[in-house]
């Protein structure tokens, strides 16, 4: 008689040899101000890694055998060399997702995305309308993605994807954003608002109500086979059913971040010293981060749950988000800041908002936020390229 098999989501809570999903932010120089910004984009950092720098991570990459790198910002494209690189990977065995706003896919380019069937693409919208959109994106930017998912679209792109943050003012649009997927036929991508980078600052203001969160779950419960989320709600599945998508939090574990100076995090979504397990450059290359970092063997030995293990829903939603609790102040072994039993609610309230952690760097740009016009030429040429 062989033993049973390990279930898969104890595998994934000890780590693998390689990250399923390595974000890989290549800048931080970006042409909008969105308010949630996870990296708090704006300006470039002069100590960004150059070309062959980002060459040799690849190189590294493939022979760990990672199957895809997600990149990000910013806003990647700006970067002269980005479309370079991205033929590089993809030379290399290594296939890439990337997420845009949709400033650089003119017809060519979005021609030269379709045609390699190993790029994916997503295109940022927080808003089925112009008027919820660009009220957290900036003016302009609801028009500049509708321009690349057309452009996509006849460059014959199939299952592009539609990038949506969900706030609580979009939650009400959910059946207009699958609409605007059908329409382009793409795969509506929704994640989870958490309250890091500018979004420490916004988050109180624009995550969903109670209500709205379980609005998103029956919706989820209904459309989600059909929808990406990857680990954005399991918290969510507090309210009973188990949502499609991965039901843990993987920081360190399956997920975790390159910044575009070459510091390792452990979550996208926890850009602060605190979750900092080293850099590729300093520490012997990425490879050597992922296996010997003391922070991920911390992450991957066995957690205590804290006095969430009482809980009924525990094994559901194994104490939520890592990110949303340090940056909202709350223990990381406690509950979920939208716990959906209510359990995270006392602790918030007991927390002064100005003393939760504070995301570490911001690139904003300086003084007055400065939003996309289209047409507007820049107000500096570091705002759009980051080698300026």
């Amino acid at each position: 008689m062989t033993a049973q098999a390990q279930p898969l989501v104890e595998t994934f809570s000890h780590g693998l040899d390689a990250p399923i999903c390595l974000t890989w932010e290549l800048t931080y120089a970006c042409n909008l101000a969105c308010v949630h910004c996870l990296s708090s984009s704006g300006r470039r950092d002069p100590g960004e890694l150059s070309t062959e720098q980002c060459k040799a991570v690849i190189d590294e990459l493939e022979r760990m055998q990672v199957f895809y790198v997600n990149i990000g910002g910013g806003e990647p494209t700006v970067r002269p060399d980005f479309f370079e690189l991205v033929d590089y990977a993809t030379d290399h065995r290594v296939g890439v997702k990337f997420s845009t706003n949709g400033v650089r896919l003119d017809e060519r380019r979005a021609r030269e995305i379709a045609a390699n069937d190993y790029v994916d693409v997503q295109v940022s919208l927080d808003g089925a309308t112009a008027e919820v959109n660009d009220a957290v994106r900036g003016p302009g930017s609801f028009d500049l993605a509708v321009r690349a998912l057309d452009n996509l679209a006849s460059a014959g792109m199939r299952n592009a994807k539609i990038s949506v943050v969900m706030t609580r003012h979009n939650i009400s649009q959910l059946d207009e954003f699958a609409e605007l997927a059908d329409r382009y036929g793409a795969t509506l991508r929704l994640t989870r608002l958490r309250p890091a980078g500018r979004g420490a600052d916004t988050w109180h203001e624009l995550h969903p109500s109670q209500e709205q969160q379980r609005a998103l779950y029956d919706w989820l419960l209904v459309r989600g086979d059909s929808v990406l989320t990857g680990d954005s709600f399991f918290h969510l599945s507090g309210y009973g059913e188990t949502l499609p998508g991965l039901n843990l939090c993987g920081a360190g574990r399956v997920v975790c971040l390159i910044d575009p100076v070459g510091d390792v995090y452990a979550c996208p979504f926890a850009i602060h010293d605190r979750f900092r397990a080293g850099n590729l450059l300093t520490d012997g290359g990425f490879g050597a981060v992922w296996r010997d970092s003391e922070l991920f063997a911390e992450l991957r030995a066995p957690q205590s749950g804290g006095a969430c293990t009482s809980c009924s829903a525990y094994d559901a939603c194994r104490g939520g988000c890592m990110a949303a609790k340090f940056f909202t102040g709350l223990p990381l072994d406690g509950p979920d800041p939208e716990c959906v039993r209510g359990h995270g609610a006392p602790g918030l309230a007991a927390v002064d908002p100005d003393a939760a952690p504070r995301p570490s760097g911001d690139h904003s740009h300086r003084g007055k936020r400065v939003f996309l016009t289209l047409g507007r030429r820049p107000d500096r040429a570091c705002d759009t390229s980051p080698l300026a």
